[in-house]
Order: C-alpha cells, then structure tokens, then sequence
C-alpha cells in the first residue's frame, strides 16, 4: 500500500491517460455530489417542519372559543361562547390523570411606554405554567409564580425584542414600565425558540388582567400539555373527548367546529411524522437511485479500463510482475480515484447547500445540510463497487499469458 514505486506508476498512468481516469472520477463525484443535494434537501424540509413544531411544547393543545354556526338546543345562531373560572376547575378535576400542566389565558393588545419609547404589544395573562407551554427560556430574572396570582402583581416578563425595542442595549430587569396607564415591575426577560414575533409578548398574573381588564372571571383560551406517558393515540383521544365534554357543558352542537376550538399538537405530530417518514422513504429511494447509478457507472468504466489495459499487464508479467501485483495496482489506482473524486463531490455538494441554504428558506427548505458519515458511506459504497467490478476482470486479465496479452487488440 504504501509502496513508493507502485505510487509513482499510479501516477505516472494517470497522468498519460487523462480521459479515462477523468470520467472514472466525474461518474464517482457526480454521484456523491448528487446525493449530498438530495440529502440535504430533505433534512431542510424536517428542519422546517422540527421549527415550526418548535415554537410550542410538542405535548401541547389549546382551546379557546368562538360564535356558534349551528342552532343548538333553542339558542339561536351566532351565539358567543365564554369560558369562566368554573370550567377551569372542570378540566383539572375531570381530566387530571391525563394533564400535565393547565394555565387559562387572556389576551389583549395594549400601549406600552417605557420613557420615550413606546409600541403596541399583546399582552398575556397566564398561570405560571404557561412556561411549559410556550418552551420559553428565561435569560434574565425569573418568570411568573402563584405568589403573583395570589397578590394580583403588578409584574410582568417581557420578550427579549421587547427589552430590545424600549430599553435597546440597558436591561429591563428590574424597570418599571406603563401599560394603558398603569405601571408594571419587569421581573424577567424571556427567549422563545418560535423566534422574534413569540418575544414580542408580554406575560402578567393571569389574575392581575382579569382585575385590571374587566373585573369579571372570564377565561379567553386554555392551554394545556398532556401527560406525556399518553400515546399519540391516547392523546388524541384524550382531546376529543375534553372537546366534546366542554362543548355538551355549554351547550355547542358536537357538529359545530367553531363555537369551541381546539388544537391538538398530537393529531399534527402524527400527520407531520407521516409526511416526514414517506418523505424519508422517498429521499432513500432517490438517494439510491442515485447510488446505483453511480455504481453501473463506475463498474462499466473499471472493466473498460482493464480490458484497454490488457497489453500493459502482459508486458508487466513478461518482466516479472505477478498476478497478485497486477490485481493490487489496479485496485489501489481503483481506491485513490474513487476516494479523491468522491471527496471533491463532497465539497461541492456541502458548499452549495451552504451558498444556497438562505434562499431556499422560501422554499419552505431550512438549513439544508447533510452529516458527513452519510455522505462518507455513500462514498465507501461506490469505492467497493469500483473495488469488485475492477477486480474480476483484473483477476482474469492477471492469469493471461504474456504471449497472448502482448498479441491483443
């Protein structure tokens, strides 16, 4: 392997014929480059799906309330549904075993002014719980407690595009900041995986914006995460039956799909793992297809080398060169081509998924990209087929007389 001679005459017959091991290395990069592509593209599609899935906890289902569609029970058309403080208690009560966490919500848009700074931005009243939920990451401070509900605090976490829009580089930890006319205490400051529009919220004791926004028990939404010892299956069902309870308790038809809502991560997460398994499937299929192409394509160029070769074997066993030496040179020239042309197929491969990477995000494809073992086995795969189309006929080739091999065409 690692004789210098044999080296140099690898080299030596690379170098006087150009052509053939030109197209040996353009069928091997192709291929990998082809491959890498396919792979890449694929993993951006998960990407995109794992992100959109990572703004919220995967166990996560929500439920909130509309006008009626369906005349039900002498209430008429059109009629708006309410949650209360009661169908809290309901939930947690009825459906313990198979909850998690709960936190009802309300939300409302409201001015926000900090000195001479100000904007518009939701503002959220919620348990704290509601942590879990939104997969949120407190970078500063802390986030709501139950002694905040129970002293109806004025306190409030914001968003980090928040602190960033009226503090700009100070922190907020710790300000005061005036919403709708009444002062709150900044207690933390929060990241969210869901990105710059999930850290323009703002978070405040759910009790507090009862108080301060009506002065009533109503609940706008219910978040909940389910009990992750709950199958898909059993989750799904879980959220059906909790939306057919609450929907006979305040008297919604069970056709009407909008008077109550409800979203529930689990049905997405089947149809998504779905789509992402057939989509993985399809990226094998291609990825293979792309493989054994690559493979017909070397074998056919190993055993056309080999039988152009036929004249050099025979003069290389007239001076002494043994067929164990013949079958060696060609498979380590073999090795070197394939390796090196796959590498560089490699290269390109990785390097215009990166160039390409940030304009294919419109394209619903998120950073593209393809881990290197995979790449690297694909690599492997195509330098054992040239490895086993050019030895059988090296093998054949090595047994020729020189008599006979000196004499071919």
């Amino acid at each position: 392997m690692f004789d210098i001679d044999r080296w140099r005459e690898i080299f030596q017959s690379i170098s006087k014929n150009k052509l053939r091991s030109a197209l040996s290395g353009f069928t091997v990069a192709f291929a990998i480059l082809l491959f890498t592509l396919l792979f890449g593209i694929g993993n951006g599609l998960q990407n995109t799906f794992k992100n959109e899935f990572a703004k919220d906890a995967m166990n996560s289902i929500y439920i909130w309330t509309n006008n009626t569609t369906i005349a039900y029970k002498g209430n008429q058309i059109g009629r708006r549904i309410q949650f209360k403080n009661d169908d809290f208690t309901y939930i947690k009560e009825n459906f313990g075993d198979k909850i998690q966490t709960i936190s009802p919500r309300i939300q409302r848009s409201a001015n926000v002014v900090y000195k001479d700074e100000k904007d518009n931005y939701t503002i959220r009243g919620v348990y704290p719980e509601y942590y879990v939920l939104e997969s949120a990451e407190v970078t500063e401070g802390r986030f709501l407690n139950y002694r905040d509900l129970q002293e109806n605090g004025k306190v409030v976490v914001i968003g980090k595009m928040v602190e960033k829009d009226l503090f700009g580089q100070l922190s907020a930890f710790g300000k005061q900041i005036n919403i709708s006319g009444i002062m709150y205490k900044v207690i933390g400051v929060f990241s969210d995986p869901g990105g710059d529009s999930d850290e323009r919220y703002i978070y405040t004791p759910f009790t507090t914006m009862q108080k301060m926004y009506g002065n009533n028990d109503y609940v706008d939404e219910f978040g909940i995460t389910y009990n992750p010892d709950l199958s898909i299956d059993e989750a799904i069902a879980f959220s059906s039956e909790l939306h057919r309870e609450l929907k006979k308790r305040h008297n919604v038809s069970p056709n009407d799909q909008r008077g109550i809502g409800l979203d529930n991560y689990a049905t997405n997460n089947k149809e998504v793992s779905g789509m992402m398994f057939g989509l993985s499937i399809l990226i094998l299929v291609i990825g293979f297809g792309t493989l054994i192409a690559g493979v017909v394509g070397i074998s056919n160029i190993m055993v056309y080398i080999v039988k152009e070769r036929t004249k050099e074997l025979g003069i290389r066993k007239a001076v002494g060169a043994t067929p164990k030496m013949i079958v060696a040179m060609i498979m380590q020239e073999a090795i070197f081509i394939t390796a090196i042309s796959g590498y560089a197929g490699l290269l390109v491969g990785i390097g215009i998924l990166e160039f390409a990477g940030p304009s294919l995000e419109k394209y619903f494809i998120l950073n593209p990209s393809v881990s290197q073992p995979v790449v690297i086995g694909a690599t492997l795969t195509l330098v054992c087929a040239g490895l086993i189309a050019g030895y059988l006929p090296a093998k054949k080739a090595a047994k020729i007389k020189p008599v006979v091999a000196l004499n071919s065409d």
